[in-house]
């Protein structure tokens, strides 16, 4: 996770005016938050083995923030604060959304409807509709990135079986040995001056020694509320924020379906999916009060390494969770981490990204795909999921802003990032299909893997939901889940 803490701090940071200095707090920050927000979500959410951490989906309503015409400070360190206090102030406008549609038991509701057929493209594009941060990631310094890849594979698909005394040793820890030989042989480049006449893009990528990262982190810094100042608020950046938190709510819903089949625990009853949701929304509020300039979500790579380590123990991720505060609060440390090629991470996410893809289609070993409704929901919702963010994006890249381009910031942005998430349009569209199209019969009620699903509908219904999901210190008796 600490791939996409960087990166995502990396991109914004410089554009809000902040130097080294800010962009070291901003991933203490980062980190911090989601090392509360994983503690959070562990033992009072869905009690499931997932990582809450920074995501993709609010970084357009935070550029947005950033581009909007309101900061005109001649000193950069003024002119990040301002924007941060902004985006801070739409963040927490914007955490409302899932707290009410989690705690107020709506999103169950919503969740009741889902089949084994519906799940499927929302959760495989979870996993697969992040593709363009994948190989895009590794050839931006592919003499880095090619062997990270290649080392992963062989250490975690051929090593573990080759060698069979350490097979749970490669199973297990085959990111930590690839990332560790794959940084030192970085470094090595680095300090033999193979990128001191390279492109300025290129030693981003490639360059370990971020000395300026390293300088900028204090020794010891406990990240605060309100550290940066008191958030300022805007209506119509708060609802763009809120938008792009109803995008990460409907991904985080393929995710956390993800991270049951990879935890071996039972599909999630709605009820609880729900409280996670609620707990998510919290996260999002943290993030806000404490300025991570960026809202959480479930950390999709992570759910991807619960199959690559084979290991989905809640006990691992809340220790984990620890590490994230120690070395959040340690900075020098944490940023020495931040020192790793991004083009490693667009390695790990080949694997791990693709893991979760495949988490989705797993599913459909419960669905009939000899019917032609079942091929038409996921041909067209899976093409189109994968179609209309392509186009959205291309026409951002191309253009400079969104197909949707009024003179409404906000309005655009409410338009643009959910039509940009693979997940969400997907999911959406096969969600709508499979409960609109002659589901009365019963066959097609087979067809959908409903009775399979209809074994978890709620908490009460399996015996094995008390031992995953039931709320710790006796909790259950004052919030009993239905």
């Amino acid at each position: 996770m600490l791939g996409t803490a960087v990166i995502i701090t990396t991109a914004l940071v410089p554009q809000m005016g902040g130097g080294n200095e800010e962009k070291a707090k901003v991933i203490q920050t980062v980190l911090f938050v989601a090392g509360l927000n994983t503690l959070l979500q562990s033992y009072f959410g869905t009690r499931l083995p997932a990582v809450i951490g920074a995501s993709y989906t609010f970084v357009a309503p935070t550029i947005s923030i950033i581009l909007s015409g309101r900061w005109s400070d001649p000193d950069p360190e003024s002119r990040f604060k301002k924007i941060m206090r902004a985006t801070q102030g739409a963040l927490i406008v914007a955490s409302t959304i899932q707290i009410v549609l989690g705690f107020s038991g709506l999103w169950r509701n919503v969740v009741r409807f889902l089949s084994p057929l519906s799940a499927v493209p929302l959760v495989a594009l979870v996993g697969f509709g992040l593709y363009e941060f994948g190989f895009p990631g590794v050839a931006k310094c592919v003499e880095i990135g090619l062997p990270e890849l290649v080392l992963l594979v062989i250490f975690s698909q051929y090593l573990a079986h080759l060698i069979r005394p350490g097979k749970h040793i490669f199973d297990r820890f085959a990111v930590l040995f690839t990332v560790a030989i794959v940084w030192i042989y970085a470094h090595l480049l680095t300090v033999g001056g193979a990128y001191n006449g390279a492109a300025p893009i290129t030693q981003a990528s490639c360059r370990t020694d971020r000395a300026g990262l390293i300088d900028g982190a204090p020794w010891i810094r406990v990240p605060y509320p309100f550290q940066w100042g008191a958030p300022s608020f805007d209506a119509g950046e708060a609802f763009a924020m809120m938008m792009a938190a109803f995008v990460a709510l409907v991904e985080s819903t393929g995710a956390f379906i993800a991270t049951t089949r990879y935890a071996s625990a039972t599909p999630l009853p709605p009820s609880v999916l729900s409280r996670g949701v609620g707990w998510q929304g919290i996260g999002i509020l943290l993030s806000g009060l404490f300025g991570t300039g960026n809202g959480s979500s479930v950390s999709v790579e992570n759910v991807g390494l619960l199959a690559l380590t084979r290991v989905g123990s809640r006990r691992v991720v809340q220790i984990a969770a620890g590490f994230m505060i120690f070395f959040s609060i340690l900075g020098k440390f944490g940023a020495v981490f931040a020192s790793i090629p991004t083009s490693i991470v667009g390695a790990l996410y080949c694997i791990l990204f693709a893991y979760v893809g495949v988490g989705g289609l797993s599913f459909l070993q419960f669905c009939n795909l000899n019917s032609f409704r079942s091929k038409f929901i996921l041909g067209f919702s899976i093409f189109l999921g994968l179609s209309i963010p392509q186009y959205f994006n291309e026409h951002t890249v191309i253009e400079g802003y969104g197909p949707v381009h009024t003179s409404g910031r906000w309005f655009n942005d409410m338009v643009n990032v959910p039509f940009s998430s693979e997940a969400f349009v997907a999911g959406i569209l096969a969600y709508f299909l499979d409960n609109t199209m002659h589901k009365r019969d019963g066959q097609v009620r087979k067809d959908r893997g409903k009775p399979w699903w209809d074994k978890f509908k709620s908490f009460k219904t399996d015996t094995r939901s008390e031992e995953f999901y039931s709320l710790p210190f006796n909790l259950n008796k004052y919030f009993p889940s239905v």
